[in-house]
């Protein structure tokens, strides 16, 4: 296989940022016209965010479904270790964790940092998605690198309500 021109490097620039640009905004049909084209599904951008990272972090369910039906893989970290569910999680996006979950994604998964989206979900005070992880099996007791669980995190943030919540779960 010969190496890109500088021109034809340029131009693949041009498209990736383009379909980048795609999935952050959720522009779910004209994101199918660039996968019907050949555009890998598992594209990631210089900080290894896939096009579903981006997606489903920005809340945009049409876009995350399409990718997730095109073989998007919902564990796909991102160079700082972050997946998909995690991002929905921080984010408060039900739905999409919903669809990341039934879609294969690991509820407990973690990074380097062994935080989960358990973890992120209290930090940010997101009893909802609390409660819909810990009912696919979210491990309340799981310990982040430094040791610390989702209610130490939920302390830690002063997201009360989260933690509060957490400490009826663990009792």
């Amino acid at each position: 296989m010969s190496e890109l021109t500088p021109e034809e490097y340029a131009a693949f620039q041009e498209i990736a940022t383009r379909v980048f640009d795609i999935a952050r905004a959720g522009e779910a049909g004209e994101l199918a016209s660039f996968l019907d084209a050949g555009i890998p599904p598992n594209l990631t951008n210089g900080k290894g965010d896939s096009l579903l990272m981006l997606a489903s972090y920005h809340g945009h369910l049409d876009a995350t479904r399409l990718l997730l039906e095109r073989g998007a893989d919902p564990e796909r970290r991102n160079d700082r270790g972050q997946t998909p569910l995690q991002g929905a999680a921080f984010k408060g996006e039900m739905e999409i964790a919903r669809l990341l979950l039934d879609q294969g994604a690991a509820v407990d998964g973690a990074g380097e940092d062994g935080r989960t989206a358990l973890m992120i979900a209290a930090m940010f005070d997101r009893v909802e998605m609390i409660d819909l992880l810990v009912e696919r099996g979210a491990d309340v007791g799981a310990r982040a690198a430094d040791g610390g669980t989702a209610l130490a995190a939920a302390e830690t943030m002063g997201a009360q309500k989260a933690a509060d919540h957490l400490a009826r779960l663990s009792a």
